[in-house]
């Protein structure tokens, strides 16, 4: 691994998910240290339990109210987080695949499977990001966004074009990633043969290098949101 490798896609990688972890935890303890105010902030009428928590997952995960606001974009961001939490377990086969589903399709169908939905997740996320991107460059968006905004798009966009790249273009062999992955678990981050020896590795580590800034990033944007976001239609629902 040469020297900016070592840094971008080794002791970078432990920065930013220590940022990540404890950056979280400060703004969870920031959020409760706040005094509570005597004023009641929930919407009347107050929904009967279990209606109660029934409106905060359909409010959490269904999004009512960006639907009423404009269909294309409720479209984009429920598929979006859809397309988010498959990217996530797709990413866990970097460390072992389920023995359930392996046991289903074998080792062929999975790398098939994995194959053909984590290049079309990865096409759909950088369409869906892109629009996101041009929506907020037009009224009345554009006066609505600051330099924030549009950095955090660009980042997460930058991160999907590299991963796109890397499926598409250069594809490793999943045990080269587990290679990888199992030098960094071990505190030992080194390339196998097979990336360090390749012009790809670039890109690799460029992706490696864009997903720490955003963990690091995370903790202090509006990606927080993530972990906030079920206080607050709680506190709705009240």
């Amino acid at each position: 691994m040469d020297a900016f490798s070592f840094f971008a896609a080794g002791i970078l990688v432990y920065v930013a998910v220590a940022v990540f972890i404890f950056g979280t935890i400060y703004q969870i303890i920031r959020w409760r240290s706040r005094p509570a105010s005597g004023i009641r902030q929930g919407m009347f009428p107050k929904p009967r339990s279990p209606g109660r928590f029934l409106k905060l997952g359909k409010d959490s995960f269904l999004f009512p109210w960006v639907l009423d606001t404009d269909r294309w974009m409720w479209f984009f961001v429920i598929t979006m987080h859809l397309a988010g939490v498959g990217l996530f377990f797709g990413h866990t086969r970097l460390f072992g695949d389920p023995s359930f589903i392996l046991s289903l399709v074998g080792e062929e169908g999975m790398n098939q499977l994995g194959g053909i939905l984590g290049a079309g997740i990865g096409i759909f996320l950088f369409i869906a990001f892109t629009y996101f991107l041009i929506r907020r460059m037009k009224y009345p968006y554009k006066e609505l966004s600051i330099p924030a905004d549009y950095l955090l798009l660009l980042l997460i966009l930058l991160l999907v074009l590299l991963g796109d790249h890397l499926r598409l273009t250069h594809p490793f062999e999943l045990a080269d990633y587990r290679a990888y992955m199992s030098s960094l678990t071990e505190l030992k981050p080194a390339y196998p043969e097979a990336i360090a020896g390749s012009p790809a590795k670039w890109v690799l580590t460029g992706h490696v290098l864009t997903a720490s800034m955003l963990l690091i990033y995370f903790p202090f944007s509006k990606l927080i949101h993530a972990v906030g976001t079920y206080a607050t239609n709680l506190l709705r629902s009240e």
